[in-house]
This record gives C-alpha cells, sequence and structure tokens, in this order.
C-alpha cells in the first residue's frame, strides 16, 4: 500500500504512453501484493470467522476468493485499456464524475485508518500473550509511535523495513502449515488425537446458513489488498503483464489461506477457537511445541505492524495527492525539506492513530470486531464501485458482464451479512457513520465543483 495515489484528473496526469516505464517485473508486483494484503485480518481475523461459522469459514474464503477475483478481473481490464495513477478512484470519476473520484479517495482513506485502529488493536490484544496486565492502551501507544518513526525514515528506509518484514510474516505461515501437516499425519505427537475435517453438516456450519453468511466479512477482510495491483501497475515495465500479477497473486493467497485454515480447523475441536487468539496458535496448542505460540505470536506482530505502517504511509501520501486535485485542503500537501515528508498529512494520520488508542481504552472487550468489520466493509464500498465503474467504462458482455453480477451479488451479501451477528453489527454501523460523514462533504463540495465548472466554461468561451 505504500505510494498510494487515487489522482483523478487527467489535466496533471501522465497516460501510460507519456510516463516512464517502470521497474516492475510481474512476478515483483505478485509478491509485493501478497506483502502487503497479509495481515492480522488473516493471522487474527479468522478466528472470529471461525468461532462465526466453524470448518465452513474454508468456504467463506473460497467464496471471498471468487469475490476478490470479479473485483481483480474488471480492474486489470481498465488498467491494461488506460493505465492512470489514479486507478479506481479515476476509473470512478470517469464513469460518474467527480462526486463518485472524491468519494472513492475519501472511503479509501477512512478505510486504511480503521485498518490502522484495527491492526493496532490486534497488535495490542497479541502483545498481551506475554504481559497479561499491561492495557489495551499502553501497547497501541507504543506501536503507533513505532510506525510514525518508520515513515519518518522516508521512502527508502520504509521500503527497507517493509521488505524484511514481508518475509517474516510469509515465513511464519509456511512453518504453520508444515508443523500442522506433521502433526495431522501423526510426526508430532499430542496427547489428543487430530479430529479430522468434519464432513457432518451440522458440524460444518458451527452455526448454520446464518453464521456461515456473517463470516463472509471476514474472508473479504483477509483478502484486502487486491486493489494494489491497480495502484501500482503504473510502475510495471509491462503494463499488460498486470492481470498475469493479479491472477498468480490471487491464487497464491487463495491456497495459503485455505491449506492454513483447513488444517487448523483439523487438528482442534472449533470450541477451542477465539478472537483473542490466533487460530494458528490454537491449533498446534496440544502439541509439545512449546517455542511455536511465541515465535508465531511473534511473527503475527510483525505482519500487523507491516501491514499497519503501510496503511499509515499510504494514507498519507494520498492525502497529498487529494489535496493536490482540490479534493482535500491545501495545506495537506505541504511536504518538509527533511525527507520531503508531508508533515500536515501524517498529522491527521496520526490523530486517527490516537482516537484508536482511545477507542481501545474506553471499549477493550469487543473494539477488534467492530473495527475490523467496519474497516472490511469500507473496502467492500470500493470493490463494489470499481465493478460498477467498470460495467459503464468498458461495457461489458456475455460472461464478462455475468461474472460482475456475481461479484457485486457477493460484496452485498459480505455486508448484509454483518447483521446477522449482534457481536459484529456495531461495526456495519460504524461503516455507515462514515459513508453519512462523507456523502454530506459531497454535497457540501457540490456547489464549489459547480462554480469551477462554470469557469472552466467561461473560459473556453472567451478562448
Amino acid at each position: 500500500m505504500s505510494k498510494v495515489s487515487c489522482s483523478p484528473g487527467a489535466s496533471n496526469q501522465k497516460s501510460s504512453k507519456e510516463s516512464d516505464e517502470g521497474k516492475l517485473k510481474w512476478w515483483q508486483l505478485s509478491i509485493v501484493g501478497v506483502g502487503c494484503t497479509i495481515g492480522t485480518g488473516y493471522f487474527l481475523g479468522s478466528g472470529i470467522g471461525v468461532g462465526i461459522t466453524g470448518p465452513s469459514i474454508v468456504f467463506s474464503f473460497l467464496l471471498a476468493a471468487l469475490g476478490t477475483y470479479t473485483v481483480f478481473n474488471v480492474l486489470a481490464k481498465m488498467t491494461a485499456e488506460d493505465p492512470q495513477e489514479g486507478s479506481f478512484c479515476y476509473y470512478a470519476r470517469k464513469a460518474y464524475g467527480k462526486w463518485a473520484g472524491f468519494s472513492c479517495g475519501w472511503n479509501y482513506w477512512c478505510s486504511n485508518i480503521l485498518i490502522m485502529g484495527s491492526q493496532l488493536t490486534a497488535l495490542s490484544i497479541l502483545s498481551r500473550f506475554w504481559f497479561p496486565n499491561v492495557p489495551l492502551w499502553l501497547f497501541a501507544s507504543m506501536y503507533a509511535l513505532l510506525a510514525i518513526i518508520v515513515v519518518l525514515t522516508g521512502t527508502s528506509g520504509f521500503d527497507k523495513i517493509e521488505n524484511l518484514l514481508a518475509i517474516i510474516k510469509f515465513s511464519a505461515i509456511i512453518m504453520f502449515i508444515i508443523l500442522a501437516i506433521a502433526a495431522l499425519f501423526g510426526w508430532i505427537h499430542s496427547d489428543k488425537n487430530p479430529n479430522g475435517f468434519p464432513l457432518k453438516m451440522n458440524e460444518l456450519f458451527h452455526d448454520g446458513f446464518r453464521g456461515f453468511w456473517a463470516s463472509l466479512i471476514y474472508a473479504y477482510y483477509a483478502y484486502g489488498g487486491i486493489e494494489v495491483i491497480g495502484l501500482m501497475a503504473m510502475q510495471l515495465k509491462d503494463r499488460s503483464d498486470a492481470p498475469k500479477s493479479g491472477k498468480i497473486m490471487l491464487l497464491g493467497l487463495t491456497t495459503v489461506y485455505v491449506l492454513s485454515l483447513g488444517l487448523a480447523v483439523s487438528l482442534v475441536s472449533i470450541d477451542l477457537f477465539h478472537e483473542k487468539e490466533s487460530p494458528f496458535v490454537t491449533a498446534l496448542t496440544n502439541y509439545n511445541l512449546p517455542f511455536f505460540p511465541h515465535v508465531f505470536n511473534g511473527a503475527i506482530i510483525i505482519a500487523g505492524f507491516s501491514t499497519m505502517t503501510a496503511s499509515l504511509y499510504g494514507v498519507t501520501n494520498l492525502l497529498v495527492t487529494l489535496s493536490k486535485d482540490g479534493d482535500a485542503p491545501k495545506v495537506f500537501a505541504k511536504k518538509l525539506k527533511f525527507k520531503n515528508l508531508p508533515l500536515v498529512s501524517l498529522g491527521l494520520a496520526t490523530v486517527g492513530l490516537l482516537a484508536s488508542i482511545i477507542t481501545a481504552l474506553l471499549l477493550p472487550g469487543k473494539i477488534y470486531e467492530y473495527i475490523t468489520t467496519a474497516a472490511g466493509i469500507l473496502i467492500l464500498y470500493n470493490w463494489f464501485f470499481i465493478i460498477i465503474s467498470s460495467l459503464r467504462i468498458l461495457k461489458s458482455k456475455g460472461w464478462s458482464k455475468v461474472l460482475s453480477y456475481i461479484g457485486i451479488a457477493l460484496i452485498v451479501a459480505a455486508i448484509t451479512g454483518t447483521l446477522l451477528e449482534r457481536a459484529i453489527r456495531p461495526g456495519f454501523f460504524v461503516s455507515i457513520l462514515f459513508i453519512g460523514i462523507i456523502f454530506l462533504v459531497c454535497l457540501k463540495m457540490r456547489k464549489y465543483w459547480n462554480q469551477e465548472k462554470s469557469k472552466q466554461k467561461t473560459k473556453l468561451k472567451y478562448y
């Protein structure tokens, strides 16, 4: 999520033919996408999904993979046809006007602020594994400060740190898969035998169809990041490779997610999973691996910190772009001579982090579920706009159009599913609050946009 740009205006944009060639190869973009995507939504948030629906969480992730593919498919096609740094914000504006680009840009900013809050809360919960008596807000403050320091190192320092963290968190997943397979085949002994993957309907669907429906949002949340392919496609050597990069990225993510979760629910009883511990740590609790909970918990913290820092860096630079395009106050575009950092933009993102710390202090119980749910829904709002923008821009026909409508149906299902579970329902209303605020600002900005439009028409008439 680094170097995020949602610049929608054609006037200050360079087309693919005009801009310099990128440096990334298609497989490098796939790896970057995987690194940006895997975070506590997978490592910790999936545990909430398991608690809601049981072993059928595997099917939730498969359905979410299909829904994610429909979004990626149309985004890749629009990127290949008209590569723009603004990606989905630019396409929304092209399809529906300035209000759509403005809304997508600020919705993306808000979703990343909530992602930071979600990751921050998760890091604090996981750190209590070693220090159970330390309050959440204290850990949250520490991690927030560290993230700000990383961003202050500038682009080069940020990239080096993120690359290192990406290697560590992917290695942790591979380690779990190897150990889980060894446990399943009896190569690692335990007092209790593995349960195996349940095949009976009542065991497979822990809380019936209702629970399965409600779990979709957590599966989708784990895939949040596929839009990175569109945002970073401008950095490819050959931009026509964007579809290939996304397919490999999505295939890799789906394989890792489904395999690891399938192994986790096959090893222990569903009743043992809970939101305050990673399902992968829970799965190997009964095995004589005293090192694993500590090593894996540390790896999850690294993963969450990586995603949170990437989000902080992303929203900081995104706000600069919004400011330059007139979609945010001009003050946010100002940068320091030192490291060329947008200090005012970073300051506003820091306020978002501070709000998360305060919330963690006041509502330590269910705050992770609330924030994660709201962040997941806001991401899906953007994905919804990607699809409906493509229907107007690409003029899809036949199977492509059907696939787009399937994607819309799955997104709507994931969003509405949050209303079925009391524990995560408040997250839906938090997302509605953000959308409502953006809508009201849009109404306020409409007068300004109309004035700008009138000025442009006057100038054209004069010339």
